[in-house]
C-alpha cells in the first residue's frame, strides 16, 4: 500500500499501544513519522521543531484527558492557518470541532471517529486527502454538530436564559442573584445546568463562562 508521496507526520496519541501501532502503519504506507507523542504541549513543541506536512492528532489527552488534543490543534491553526491536521478520536468534541473546522480557509482538515474507520486504505487515503488541502469529515460528527448548530440555547429553560443573559452582561453570581431575587447557590445551580445543557467541556470556570456567553450572542 505504497503512497504517492511521503508525508512527514507528527502524531499525538496517548495510548502507547496505538501510538506503537500507528508508527507502524504509517510507515508501512511509505510516510515518516517524525515525532509521536503522548499529549497535547508535546505536540505544539513537536510542530514547531519539525514543521510537518500533517498533524494526526487524538482528543482526549493527559493531563485532563478532555479536549487537550483538539485545542491544541485548533491553537497550531491559527499559527498555520495551512497546517493540515487530521484528528482521530473515539469522541466528537463540538465546541473545538467547530472551531477546528472554521479555523485558516476550512481546507486541510479531517475529523475521524476511530471506531468508524472500517479498512486501514480509507485511514491512509483521508490522511492524504487532508495533506493535500481536502477536508474529510465523518458523517457521524458532521451529523452531532449540525444538531449543535440548529439552535444551542434550545434545551435552556426560560430562567436559564435569563441566567445567561445577565452573565453577558458581565454580572457576578451575586448581582445576578439580587437582580432575580434568589439565593446564590439557586444562580450557581441554573449556571451549572446552563454549561451542561450547552455542551461545555470541563474547565477553567471563567473561560466556560465565556464560551456560553458567545453561544448566547451567535444564537
Amino acid at each position: 500500500m505504497p503512497a504517492d508521496r511521503s508525508l512527514r507526520v507528527v502524531l499525538a496519541e496517548d495510548s502507547v499501544l496505538l501510538r506503537e501501532g500507528l508508527i507502524g502503519l504509517l510507515g508501512r504506507c511509505g510516510h515518516e513519522v517524525v515525532a509521536a507523542v503522548g499529549d497535547a504541549e508535546a505536540l505544539v513543541a513537536a510542530v514547531e521543531e519539525h514543521e510537518p506536512d500533517i498533524v494526526v492528532t487524538d482528543v482526549r489527552m493527559p493531563p485532563g484527558f478532555q479536549d487537550e488534543g483538539l485545542h491544541a490543534a485548533v491553537r497550531l491553526r491559527e499559527r498555520r492557518p495551512r497546517l493540515p491536521v487530521l484528528v482521530l478520536s473515539q469522541y466528537v468534541q463540538r465546541t473545538y470541532a467547530s472551531a477546528l473546522l472554521d479555523s485558516g480557509d476550512g481546507t486541510g482538515i479531517g475529523y475521524l471517529l476511530k471506531d468508524r474507520v472500517g479498512q486501514v486504505e480509507e485511514f491512509v487515503d483521508a490522511l492524504g486527502e487532508v495533506a493535500d488541502g481536502g477536508t474529510v469529515v465523518d458523517p457521524e460528527v458532521v451529523r452531532q454538530l449540525l444538531r449543535r448548530r440548529r439552535d444551542p440555547l434550545e434545551r435552556l429553560t426560560s430562567r436559564e436564559r435569563e441566567v445567561l443573559a445577565l452573565i453577558a452582561e458581565g454580572k457576578s453570581n451575586g448581582a445576578i442573584a439580587r437582580e432575580l431575587v434568589v439565593s446564590e447557590a439557586a444562580v450557581g445551580k441554573h449556571i451549572s445546568n446552563i454549561l451542561t445543557k450547552l455542551d461545555l467541556p470541563p474547565a477553567d470556570e471563567t473561560h466556560r463562562r465565556v464560551l456560553a456567553v458567545l453561544a448566547y450572542l451567535r444564537a
